[in-house]
């Protein structure tokens, strides 16, 4: 442990000791990761950095690709300053009748129906209201710098600012993509086939 509490790697490496999780050390330029494979998933945990001129933000992320096969999406994330500043700039965001999750988050997405059924399931609830910062959304791709997908495939991900190394924290992440993952599926939204794609 260092001066200033537990690394990242010591925390990542612990919470890979208390379950079935797998840590990699990627060498010194592309830092270490945590790989879970759920099922026919692969569940990919690690941190980036976004440079911003004198300064850098460190980012926690978890990813987990898959087969979509209704072009589903949604986005989730605790409501804040500027919230309703989104909403009056033409932003809108879906209720799914829970008064804990509508009035401290903001859903967005592009099925009504699937959203509020998604959001039904009492464990994703409680999972999404653990975490003090979550951002959790499917991603068609990673973007101009990142990963490109092929057609049909997405991602579940999360990113928030900040080195997540509260390992309870994580054990919740995990099993918030788990249990998104499987409740996609059993909606009929995703495929429980694995996708072809290296993160």
């Amino acid at each position: 442990m260092g001066f200033f509490g537990v690394s990242k790697r010591e925390a990542w490496q612990q919470f890979c000791s208390e379950t079935h999780a797998k840590y990699i050390d990627l060498g010194f330029w592309s830092g270490h990761r945590v790989e879970f494979a759920f099922q026919n998933w692969l569940i990919v945990l690690d941190t980036y950095t976004v440079s911003n001129g004198k300064t850098s933000t460190t980012y926690t992320r978890i990813r987990a690709p898959f087969i979509n096969k209704s072009e589903f999406n949604f986005r989730i994330y605790k409501k804040g300053l500027f919230s309703e500043l989104v909403k009056m700039l033409g932003g809108q965001d879906i209720e799914v009748g829970d008064s804990e999750l509508d009035d401290n988050f903001i859903i967005r997405g592009n099925e009504e129906e699937y959203i509020k059924k998604l959001f039904s399931n009492e464990l994703i609830k409680q999972l999404i209201i653990a975490q003090p910062r979550i951002d959790l959304q499917i991603k068609d791709d990673e973007g101009f710098f990142g990963k490109h997908f092929p057609d049909g495939a997405d991602e579940l991900y999360f990113s928030v600012v900040g080195v997540i190394k509260d390992i309870d924290l994580l054990k919740k992440l995990f099993d918030l993509f788990g249990e998104v993952l499987m409740t996609l599926t059993e909606m009929g939204v995703i495929s429980d086939e694995a996708p072809e794609i290296t993160l």
